[in-house]
């Protein structure tokens, strides 16, 4: 019998598409020719942001991707180079060009959620843990845009501030008696507020109680304005709507939060500063399994969204590609990337069939590995018996037949 040909999913609003760098771009192009195009008549507003094209752009490539995202409100990233000294060599660029994502988060003003992708044979280190933990991080400041310097010798180190009338306030940093260093931190009250709004907004569209901790006992004036403006607003926009949907915002300190977070069984957002945030989305995707089943999504305070993978470009296994070796690459990140940004598209355009497919496909993917057939990282850590280790393409495939 011949296969009923089927109609595909129609779109209304285009995704703002960007392509990336290495082997996640292999693994792009697969993911859309096996596991989307088929079903979804795809439409996207094209951006390629892998690093050749950066430099041939002066990066404004990657300010147009961000300018479209606010236009259209759903993006979908792949994983991009943020170049070195090695890889200026490398790419023969004009400049070390900036962080793709730091720009991009800069223009939507975003703040940055990552959650674990919970599969069946993959267990986390941490036997209490039965629900994603979500880490949104304030993407914005403190020693990610700090001045430091290097103390000689003896002196005496102050903050100074000076108004734009010329009035200066001094506060004294240290006397020293020898030499040591220095570092001067920042943060703004519109940034602080916009992590606040994305952070609680974030937290209803997932109905998850949402957490926050900073070190506001030791730092009276930097931590606790973090922690006033949340309450503020909270307070404010959010206590009615949380309420309503049956969720709580909880404040704690963040030593109190990881002794928390250690015995808690997860299925809460876990809203952290920048440094905070960057270190424990790290260990929560460590302790889960795999940075390679992390989601990843920036949004932005006026509901905007863009949909990535947590992790890098794989560079080792791109490098093999080349040499036409065989490589087994984990594409869930960024397989769930699509998956997002197809679901946050059907929800936003009030496309059922859109969501559903999303849901479809993530499904799949995980049946997939529960089924025991998966790449060669996720074969390492199974508590599965007799899995079947498939490289990058055929896992994608594998995939493919279940969906």
């Amino acid at each position: 019998m011949r296969r009923k040909i089927m109609s595909k999913i129609a779109m209304k609003t285009p995704l703002v598409e960007m392509d990336g760098d290495e082997m996640t771009r292999i693994l792009w192009k697969l993911i859309k020719e096996e596991l989307i195009l088929p079903f979804v008549d795809l439409k996207t507003e094209y951006y390629d942001l892998g690093l050749q094209k950066r430099n041939e752009t002066d990066d404004k490539i990657t300010v147009d991707s961000a300018l479209a995202t606010k236009k259209y409100g759903v993006a979908v990233k792949c994983a991009t180079i943020t170049p070195n000294a090695a890889r200026v060599k490398e790419y023969n660029l004009k400049e070390m060009w900036k962080s793709p994502n730091g720009t991009i988060r800069a223009i939507l003003d975003g703040t940055v959620f990552r959650a674990p992708i919970i599969v069946k044979g993959i267990e986390p280190n941490v036997r209490t843990w039965k629900k994603p933990i979500t880490i949104a991080r304030h993407a914005y400041g403190d020693v990610y845009k700090a001045t430091e310097m290097k103390v000689p010798g003896a002196g005496r180190a102050e903050l100074v501030f000076t108004d734009e009338n010329g009035n200066e306030t001094r506060e004294l940093i240290h006397e020293f008696k020898g030499s040591g260093v220095l570092q001067g931190m920042h943060n703004l009250t519109s940034s602080i507020e916009s992590f606040a709004r994305s952070c609680f907004a974030y937290a209803l569209d997932t109905k998850q109680d949402l957490w926050f901790a900073t070190k506001d006992t030791i730092s009276k004036k930097y931590d606790h304005t973090f922690k006033d403006i949340m309450q503020e607003i909270f307070d404010a926009e959010y206590a009615d709507k949380f309420k309503e949907a049956g969720i709580t915002y909880f404040y704690t300190l963040i030593d109190d939060a990881v002794a928390r977070v250690m015995k808690s069984e997860g299925g809460y957002i876990w809203a952290c500063k920048n440094y905070d945030g960057d270190v424990m989305s790290d260990m929560i995707s460590s302790a889960f399994g795999s940075l390679a089943m992390m989601t990843s999504v920036l949004v932005s305070p006026d509901g905007c969204y863009e949909y990535e993978a947590a992790h890098g470009t794989v560079q080792r296994h791109y490098y093999k590609h080349l040499k036409g070796e065989e490589t087994s690459t984990n594409s869930v990140a960024t397989i769930f990337a699509w998956s997002g940004a197809l679901r946050k598209r059907g929800e936003l355009d009030n496309l059922p069939e859109l969501m559903a497919f999303a849901d479809k496909l993530e499904a799949a993917t995980i049946a997939t590995i529960e089924e025991g057939k998966m790449t060669k990282d996720l074969a390492l850590i199974t508590t599965l018996e007799n899995v079947t280790v498939l490289n990058s393409a055929d896992f994608i495939r594998a995939i493919r037949e279940k969906l």
